[in-house]
């Protein structure tokens, strides 16, 4: 495997030229370079503009980033390390909560390094070659609306900031959510007339990411007509295709895949960047087993006939992983089968089990059936994680992606269905996806209404993105996470098999209360969520308290 370097190596050396003077909430500007001094020259300038896509990269716990982990939060998933992700899927967090003040501290301190870059490198205007002086800049502005973007998502109005920050002037209001939407829309279509639509250097921001981004900023806001245009400018590129392999994706196969569009990248060259696998691999393989997927998770994808398994003949409780779209043995390992290297098995009777990592095979103690933390819900997550990393797991070089084709494709088909603009092109989006060869999935059948179309690509958001980041969002902008997040989070019966399938709603929520053995099930977690307070996250106390014109979220 071989992996272009230059942008990590430049982006490690960003703290040696440009700390935190421009930070939005780190107010002391005499801990950096002074701006009369930046930029001297043109590789001062690509140190810089390289070195935001380090920082675009915060991990708000346990040496992951955010999207890998924030599913951990929702319905879907639970984190079994005692913290605040715990706390905010539980619904218990506050305004200190040490997620979310990462989540805004880290998202300002990268805000304000584009504002750094954006209000000095005018100084080289007309010193370098002018399509890189532009391309740096459109780089700039990405980073900064993409960051915005996933502010608005969590927190709604934010102080909107578009240059670096005096001593004078550090304390300032937050922005109505429709005027910082209407900025990142307008900053993206800036940046993507400019970018190219491929970058010599892996992991840079073009033309596609910037309109990719558009579009997710555009449905997330409700403005449909926008969100068609963007997705449909990507499309048109003709630069992406669907990766025909689904679970390769996750790997180091599919790291170049002509899916990915904007990815996180990775490197354990001189430990530049990496993020740590250990927490999603199994006890047998040495992980810690700590990020999980739910058995709500897991009952919801449908059979291979497109049923849901409480609607479906082809489903077996004796044998319930078999006749099911295959994107469920791909999103998450599951009893039974191979899992980095052995045999994953969460039985509590199976005291053993088969290593194949060795040759030929050879049966073990099953740490994954008898450790005291091996996964709580029997289940462990299968994305991202790959063999490869088997003698180094804390230190994956994975790279992890932010945004792929499918996305487009579900975004192009959710924003026409929302404005009733249905037509062939919407089946065309949804069906490339479950008709992927490795999925294959049946086509959904033209001739659906509005309600129905709305119900399925809700779901197909689901089957297609689970783990990676959505989540949380999606029930918000939804108004489905009080009916989804306010139950008990369930795992699998510890000894046996569930009686009957559960009950699966119009929604996709799934109701065990009349499967007959449901008292044998392991709850996890009772969840609550106060639809009052919590389809927004508080802003940090600690910045309400510095910034007396910050207001709070309601009923924090």
């Amino acid at each position: 495997m071989m992996k272009r370097t230059t942008i990590y190596i430049i982006g490690l050396l960003l703290g040696v030229y440009l700390t935190s003077c421009s930070d939005y909430l780190d107010r002391n500007p005499l801990s950096g370079p002074s701006d009369d001094n930046y930029f001297n020259n043109v590789d001062e300038l690509t140190l810089v503009v390289n070195g935001l896509y380090s920082a675009l990269n915060y991990q708000p716990i346990d040496g992951m980033p955010n999207n890998l982990t924030i599913d951990d939060a929702t319905d879907i998933g639970w984190d079994r390390n005692v913290s605040n992700l715990q706390s905010l899927g539980r619904g218990d967090h506050d305004s200190n909560n040490g997620y979310v003040v990462n989540v805004w501290t880290n998202a300002f301190k990268v805000i304000g390094k584009c504002n750094f870059i954006l209000d000095n490198m005018n100084k080289l205007d007309g010193q370098m070659d002018a399509t890189q002086y532009q391309e740096y800049q459109a780089e700039a502005r990405f980073v900064r609306a993409y960051t915005y973007q996933y502010l608005v998502d969590y927190f709604g109005d934010v102080p909107l900031l578009q240059h670096g920050l005096s001593l004078e002037d550090n304390q300032i209001p937050r922005t109505a959510k429709a005027e910082v939407v209407t900025f990142i829309l307008q900053e993206l279509q800036e940046a993507a007339d400019i970018l190219p639509v491929t970058q010599a250097e892996t992991g840079r921001a073009t033309k596609g990411a910037a309109l990719a981004t558009r579009a997710r900023a555009a449905l997330h806001a409700g403005l449909w007509n926008e969100a068609i245009a963007s997705a449909q400018a990507v499309m048109d590129l003709q630069t992406y295709s669907l990766h025909p392999n689904f679970g390769e994706l996750f790997s180091y196969a599919g790291e170049n895949s002509p899916e990915i569009i904007f990815a996180l990248q990775y490197l354990r060259q001189s430990d530049t960047k990496t993020f740590n696998a250990t927490n999603l691999i199994s006890r047998n393989g040495k992980g810690t087993s700590n990020k999980i997927p739910s058995q709500s998770l897991v009952d919801a994808f449908l059979c291979t006939d497109g049923k849901e398994i409480d609607k479906s003949p082809l489903f077996n409780p004796a044998k319930p992983f078999e006749n099911r779209d295959p994107r469920l043995g791909f999103t998450i390992a599951l009893p039974g089968s191979e899992f980095f290297g052995y045999q994953f098995e969460t039985h509590k009777d199976s005291v053993q089990c088969w290593d194949y990592t060795v040759t030929p095979a050879r049966r073990i103690p099953n740490q994954d059936a008898t450790n005291a933390y091996a996964t709580f819900s029997g289940y462990l997550w299968r994305k991202y994680v790959d063999i490869q990393d088997a003698d180094q797991p804390s230190k994956s070089e994975l790279n992890v992606t932010q945004i792929r084709y499918a996305e487009v494709l579900l975004i192009y088909a959710e924003a026409k269905i929302e404005a009733n603009q249905i037509d062939a092109s919407v089946y065309e989006a949804l069906n490339a996806i479950r008709q992927r060869p490795s999925v294959d999935m049946p086509a959904i059948e033209s001739g659906k209404s509005q309600s129905e179309l709305r119900q399925l690509v809700r779901k197909e958001r689901l089957y297609e993105l689970a783990m990676e980041g959505f989540r949380m969002v999606d029930l918000r902008r939804w108004q489905l996470a009080d009916k989804f997040m306010n139950s008990k989070l369930y795992g699998r019966i510890p000894r046996g098999l569930l009686a009957t399938a559960p009950t699966i709603d119009a929604d996709g929520k799934v109701d065990y209360s009349q499967v007959p053995n449901v008292a044998d099930m392991r709850i996890i977690e009772n969840r609550k969520f106060n639809a009052s307070r919590d389809y927004l996250w508080p802003i940090p106390n600690v910045d309400i308290i510095t910034d007396p014109q910050l207001v709070q979220n309601p009923n924090y």
